[in-house]
């Protein structure tokens, strides 16, 4: 199992590689230290590389972590209004299963049921792609402006920390 690397700001434990921003940290890049991110308080910074991988690891393209969950959710945007179920979620988006027809770029408003006896989150978000694995979205704000969409990938990536790496799959980066 791979180590956990732990934010300098908050010292939490669960920040991934994310993809190099500024020019220093692709010089950085070049001597094997990467740009993490922060899944707590979004804090970017540079550490030594967890992969020993090369520049195309997935863990590098994916700026957050996926979390395989089975819940459903309602969208609607403009004339379309759909059903499904969200196979993984993310701080930064998520895939759906559903039937129906949507294209890239659309916008909508996704209400996604938690199984705590609580309101849906409330979420806007954009199609990124439509493939054979679902519709996959890209959330329109930062998690941290979400709290409750924060606190509940939160919770479930604790109890998931065993299987996230399986969760990670080439289909699209959120």
């Amino acid at each position: 199992m791979s180590r956990q690397v732990v934010c300098p700001r908050c010292r939490k434990e669960g920040a991934v590689q994310a993809r190099p921003q500024t020019p220093r940290e692709v010089v950085a890049a070049l001597i094997r230290i990467a740009p993490f991110q922060c899944q707590s308080c979004d804090h970017r910074f540079l550490a030594r590389r967890v992969s020993p991988t090369g520049s195309s690891s997935l863990v590098e393209r994916r700026e957050h972590l996926r979390i395989p969950v089975r819940l459903c959710l309602s969208f609607s945007g403009g004339k379309v209004r759909g059903e499904g179920t969200v196979l993984d979620l993310s701080l930064g988006g998520c895939i759906i299963k559903s039937e129906t027809q949507v294209r890239v770029d659309d916008i909508f408003y996704l209400e996604i049921v938690v199984p705590e006896d609580e309101a849906p989150i409330e979420v806007a978000a954009m199609v990124r792609s439509v493939s054979a694995r679902g519709i996959a979205f890209k959330f329109l704000r930062k998690a941290s402006e979400n709290k409750r969409l924060l606190t509940f990938v939160q919770s479930q990536s604790g109890s998931t920390s065993g299987i996230l790496s399986k969760a990670v799959e080439p289909t699209v980066a959120s």
